[in-house]
């Protein structure tokens, strides 16, 4: 003898996660505790930061400047690829300053992974970008910053 089969009709169907009644999902972190920072919340704000510090001392030069963040840099072919000289970290097309998130992060050798070291070498990224938008050499862009030195 044949089971029946209890065909539920399609519109009871809901979409979206409500698994076996259990309602939908929240945030890991709940509505008291405030919203974990990513890797690349953290890549955005220093980058963001950075080129505002940098638009502050360099008002002029940087006021058509476009600062983009891309995932990988990609070839002449389209897909993913490496430049003559290595993995490029940023690239400078016209007003676009573009810097890529994952060479930046991933082919950093920091001898401390720590939050500091992380933001100060993208900042160095950042200013060596804009030192190539601007023709100048990265130490030249804030020489009042290392007069302590």
């Amino acid at each position: 003898m044949a089971r029946s089969r209890r065909i539920a009709p399609a519109s009871s169907r809901r979409s979206g996660r409500n698994r076996h009644g259990r309602g939908l999902r929240s945030a890991v972190t709940g509505p008291h505790l405030p919203m974990l920072n990513t890797r690349i919340d953290f890549f955005d704000s220093t980058v963001a930061s950075t080129a505002e510090y940098l638009r502050s001392i360099w008002p002029n030069e940087l006021a058509d400047a476009v600062f983009e963040i891309g995932a990988l840099p990609y070839g002449a072919n389209g897909k993913p690829g490496t430049a003559d000289s290595g993995v490029e970290r940023w690239r400078v097309l016209g007003d676009r300053i573009i810097l890529y998130r994952v060479p930046i992060e991933r082919l950093a050798h920091l001898h401390r992974d720590d939050e500091a070291h992380r933001r100060m070498l993208i900042e160095s990224c950042v200013f060596r970008a804009v030192a190539e938008y601007l023709g100048k050499d990265p130490w030249d862009l804030a020489p009042e910053g290392f007069r302590h030195f």
